[in-house]
């Protein structure tokens, strides 16, 4: 029986309160409010976003990890409001060794309202049953304290 996780349609997930689900090109407004914002980025390896096109070569690249199967990343939506607040997933995908790494992002007007905890809770559910993965790392920088927090929750 063949176990390994094939790339084909994009998972989509509800959770209580979010939509976590493919990126598409409406959402290049959210993103580029998201990643424009210096706090959301400090932390990360490029400068806020600067414009639009700065987006949609984000949302460019969501696409381009998935068709080369390396990566997955979800927008966390809120349901309530439709509004792309975040998001997470994985990326450097060793099929042959079962690891993943896990990385997110959220917007701070929703910073300690327990988003990460219930959308990333849901993605490494995936991770564990459907693409059979058995590791999953988070490469946190050691002064990103809410990082950390995150990473220290008990999910599973």
């Amino acid at each position: 029986m063949n176990l390994e996780f094939v790339f084909t349609d994009f998972p989509i997930f509800e959770t209580e309160r979010f939509i976590l689900r493919k990126a598409v090109e409406k959402d290049c407004y959210d993103i580029f409010e998201l990643y424009a914002d210096e706090k959301v980025v400090k932390y990360m390896p490029f400068t806020p976003f600067t414009s639009i096109e700065d987006a949609i070569n984000e949302l460019n690249w969501y696409d381009k990890i998935f068709k080369e199967q390396t990566g997955l990343r979800w927008v966390i939506e809120e349901a309530e409001s439709n509004k792309v607040i975040g998001t997470c997933g994985f990326l450097n995908y060793e099929r042959a060794h079962n690891r993943i790494e896990i990385g997110y992002d959220l917007n701070p007007s929703y910073w300690g309202k327990g988003v990460m905890k219930e959308a990333l809770g849901c993605i490494m559910h995936f991770a564990f049953s459907t693409m059979h993965i058995n590791k999953i790392e988070a490469k946190v920088e050691p002064e990103n304290n809410a990082s950390i927090i995150v990473r220290k929750i008990e999910f599973l």
